[in-house]
């Protein structure tokens, strides 16, 4: 099961990270306490969309940017997760043949 809190966190780890900045500095700027930004990086907790713009602005994203970036990890998820459609042709039924 896809989760978005997850994919959120993933995101949202990944921009602080290549930006080589720690959580205290983001969670400073985006005015939001340390454990509860570690949390909705580890996917824990759903982030209001008022934390999230805050969050995102602190990171130098627009929200729209971290939406689309969440947005692309669901279709890879579900991409991976969809089942695969075999071909199913019709089977030629063999005689069986008893023995008496």
């Amino acid at each position: 099961m896809i989760l978005l809190r997850r994919e959120l966190g993933d995101v949202l780890r990944e921009q602080r990270q290549d930006q080589g900045r720690t959580l205290r500095d983001v969670s400073s700027s985006a005015k939001v306490s340390l454990g509860y930004l570690s949390e909705i990086e580890r996917g824990e907790k759903e982030a209001s969309s008022e934390m999230l713009a805050a969050i995102s602005a602190a990171l130098g994203l627009q929200l729209s940017e971290t939406l689309e970036l969440v947005s692309q990890r669901v279709a890879v998820a579900e991409a991976i997760a969809a089942p695969v459609r075999l071909p199913v042709g019709q089977r030629e039924h063999a005689s069986v043949v008893h023995a008496a």
